[in-house]
């Protein structure tokens, strides 16, 4: 249909063009000339159905044109100026509805065309979850990235997971975005992955607009996630909306700014139609409306001089305090609706206009190498030298896929970069805009954007520009791994096996894989069981090659709780020169310091008694000794050595001896030093059904767990503890299991914590009866 539309209007005069013009826009552009091309990608009108203009060629319905266009054929309109520019993530606890709301933003922008569910169950799915691994379980794995065009503005939108387990996707998408939008859900509302997402997100300095999601939910408490906002979160946070309804008699909002009621009619809501408000939502709306000026009266200062002039401010003002104060990360602004009912999604995109930065509000710092790695503010300025940060890798159908921001200056297909890192020029082959899984080539990219290049080989996190600059941006927070798995194929290993795990590797770096010295085995490491799970499934599929995996293992560490002295001399004579070394110092416990080291070697030798030209390996001995700890085998954290004296033979002293000597004289002052092992301890947040409290309760003390915080609802509980991860293995069949498939549970990395005196010796005796049967 739209097709034929296009073409009628390709034929039209001149003058039929101008009248059209009047038509939509009442007589605003009667001197344009309006062009069908752009008229076929402007997603922004509203216009009456059945108004009809009769000129020349044809006649043409208005109400043919859609706010919809075929996302494969879409440009955007053209590059908005940078104020005009919106970069966006939608975060959130798993299963809040992150990627249903995407798929609304989607489609009320114009970008796609159709509405599809994210479970897949008409083999279609979210646009966003394109992976299938994503569509048959219904979670979001790898965050994606789109483009849309509402009113006047552009977005760039980045859907991320919601689940812990691939939170490095949250972390280096929230690096590089300006604003957020962190979805709630009505009934559970702040979660344990909502603490995580709102951390990440002061972490990085990101303002952002909170939308309550599933008002039409069982259940649906608004007024007990605003207060959870400023309880959990401890910030500043108000509604901007009221609902009209909740559950199945959810009807619409009550916009407290601009007073009116919005109803959400015609097919997908579509239509907005804006009443009075009513009567009896009147008390309510003027109750919200004076807690919304109290709140802003704290953190903004001149809504703090009209509250105490006792002044009553205007919506406009009102507008321009929320703005103010969610920009300088003061104020949270609270929306409401139903992704999934069609309801309120548009007014939380107007609200993303009007409330959250553009790319030129946001102060974005540099280290110049040059220059001791001094802190330089960038601009947001085309015109200056390019600067660029790489924040994600794909392996993409046509190779390495790299997601580019782009901080000032301007990226051109065909031009050169420089990574910083490495110093090495590259061509740009490539540039794209992403779509989920869809490319679209552009010429260029301007300052603030977010974009896609082909051909260019680089890791995670690099810096580029132009080759004038010698600026690196800071790099992104990196958690490590808690879980590790051995890994071997099933038959014969092919090269796809290497192939796989460098790929996710280079992709992912909470993904680790190392070869044990001692088996030979394949170890891979990961941010959880589910975070594994993936990885193997997608080697599977992707690469065809099936694995078989060991038991789960812990990421133990060993310290020390007392200090000790060493003296220990290195003698070996084997004919020839031989061997000699001797180091004399202490070792004693260390906190971690705010780089996140842990291991710290001093020395304090002088008058030459260990020539300095040895000193690198004393170092190099003791760090070899933190890697691989003396009780079962596993990374020695929070030790500082100190060397002190030593002696060194003219002729037999060597680099080699004095590592050895090191690297034993460590060991030796560490068993002395009153070791143990720590294990990981998870925070688990577990949601079930109120009739099963106890028996979850009761599960999670037969796991050892100790019980820090529980919240009973009406029809659901939840609770979180403190449980060790070796503990936790197998509990999500249990969960599911005591709740008849109702319960939930989330958990993410808290702290190493001692295990208990037996269970170290249980782990030690482990160990010890591993190396014998290796050495058999």
């Amino acid at each position: 249909m739209f097709r034929s539309f296009i073409n009628a209007q390709s034929n039209l005069t001149a003058q039929a063009r101008r009248a059209f013009s009047t038509t939509l826009y009442g007589g605003a552009n009667k001197s344009a000339c309006v062009n069908p091309e752009m008229l076929y990608l402007q997603p922004r009108w509203h216009v009456k159905k059945d108004q009809a203009t009769t000129q020349g060629a044809g006649k043409v319905l208005v109400g043919m044109i859609q706010k919809r266009w075929n996302s494969a054929s879409a440009q955007p309109v053209e590059l908005a100026k940078i104020d005009r520019l919106r970069n966006i993530g939608i975060s959130a606890h798993i299963d809040s509805g992150k990627t249903t709301l995407t798929e609304r933003v989607l489609f009320y922008t114009g970008r796609i065309n159709q509405i599809h569910e994210v479970r897949g169950k008409d083999n279609v799915g979210a646009k966003m979850d394109s992976m299938e691994l994503e569509r048959e379980k219904g979670i979001t794995i790898q965050s994606a990235a789109t483009y849309a065009a509402w009113k006047d503005y552009n977005f760039n939108i980045i859907d991320t997971p919601g689940h812990v387990d691939f939170t490095i996707e949250v972390e280096r998408a929230l690096r590089v975005l300006d604003g957020a939008v962190l979805v709630l859900c009505a009934v559970s509302g702040v979660q344990s992955q909502t603490i995580t997402v709102d951390r990440q997100m002061k972490r990085y300095n990101v303002p952002r607009i909170c939308f309550i999601n599933k008002m039409d939910r069982a259940g649906a408490n608004p007024w007990k996630v605003v207060e959870a906002l400023r309880t959990k979160l401890k910030m500043h946070a108000a509604a901007l909306q009221i609902p009209m309804g909740a559950e199945d008699n959810f009807q619409g909002v009550i916009d407290l700014l601009k007073w009116k009621a919005l109803h959400f009619e015609g097919a997908d809501g579509v239509d907005i139609v804006e009443k009075d408000i009513p009567e009896e939502y009147m008390e309510l709306a003027k109750a919200k409306r004076a807690e919304l000026f109290e709140h802003l009266a704290e953190v903004d200062e001149a809504m703090s001089d009209m509250f105490i002039m006792e002044e009553t401010p205007t919506s406009e003002q009102l507008a321009e305090a929320i703005r103010r104060a969610t920009v300088a990360r003061k104020f949270i602004p609270v929306m409401m609706g139903s992704a999934i009912k069609n309801k309120g999604v548009q007014p939380l995109l107007d609200a993303v206009c009007a409330y959250l930065p553009s790319p030129n509000e946001v102060s974005n710092i540099a280290l110049d190498i040059k220059n001791e790695e001094s802190k330089v503010e960038l601009s947001s300025d085309e015109k200056d030298p390019f600067v660029g940060l790489a924040f994600k890798l794909e392996e993409g159908r046509f190779g390495q896929l790299t997601y580019m921001r782009v901080y000032q200056g301007m990226l051109r297909r065909g031009g050169f970069i420089t990574n910083v890192k490495n110093d090495k020029k590259v061509k740009v082959p490539r540039l794209v805009r992403m779509h989920a899984d869809e490319l679209e080539d552009v010429d260029e990219i301007g300052p603030g954007e977010i974009c896609a290049m082909f051909g260019v080989d680089c890791s995670s996190g690099d810096t580029f520009t132009d080759g004038a600059l010698q600026y690196t941006m800071t790099s992104m927070f990196v958690p490590n791994p808690v879980i590790s798995l051995s890994l071997k194929p099933k038959g014969k290993e092919t090269p796809n096996f290497s192939k796989a795990l460098n790929r996710f590797q280079k992709e992912d770096p909470t993904f680790k894989v190392h070869v044990d010295s001692e088996t030979k085995e394949t170890i891979i490491s990961g941010m959880g069981e589910l975070h594994l799970e993936i990885y193997v499934e997608r080697m599977r599929r992707e690469y065809n090659v099936d694995c078989v995996t060991g038991k789960p293992q812990v990421a133990f560490r060993e310290a020390i709780t007392d200090g000790s002295k060493f003296n220990y001399t290195h003698k070996k004579q084997s004919g020839g020169s031989g061997q000699y070394g001797r180091v004399q110092g202490y070792i004693e416990p260390a906190e971690i310091d705010e780089d996140g080291k842990d291991a710290f070697f001093e020395t304090r030798v002088v008058g030459g008694n260990i020539p300095t030209n040895f000193i690198p390996a004393c170092e190099k001995g003791f760090r070899e000794g933190m890697a691989k700890g003396f009780l079962i085998g596993h990374p020695i954290t929070g030790v500082r050595m100190v060397l002190e004296d030593g002696a060194a033979h003219a002729v037999d002293s060597s680099e080699l001896a004095f590592k050895i000597a090191t690297l034993n004289a460590f060991k030796e002052a560490y068993l002395k030093s009153s070791p143990v092992i720590m294990e990981p301890i998870m925070k688990v947040d577990v949601t079930a059904p109120i009739e099963f409290q106890g028996t979850v309760i009761g599960g999670i003390n037969k796991r050892k767990g100790t019980i820090v915080d529980t919240e009973s609802g009406e029809d659901y509980f939840s609770c979180v503890a403190e449980v060790s991860l070796n503990a936790m293995f197998g509990y999500a069949s249990e969960i599911r299991g005591q709740s008849q498939g109702k319960g939930e549970f989330s958990m993410e990395y808290l702290r190493h914590q001692k295990v208990l005196p037996q269970e170290q010796a249980e782990l030690i005796k482990a160990f010890q009866k591993k190396q014998k049967e290796d050495q058999k």
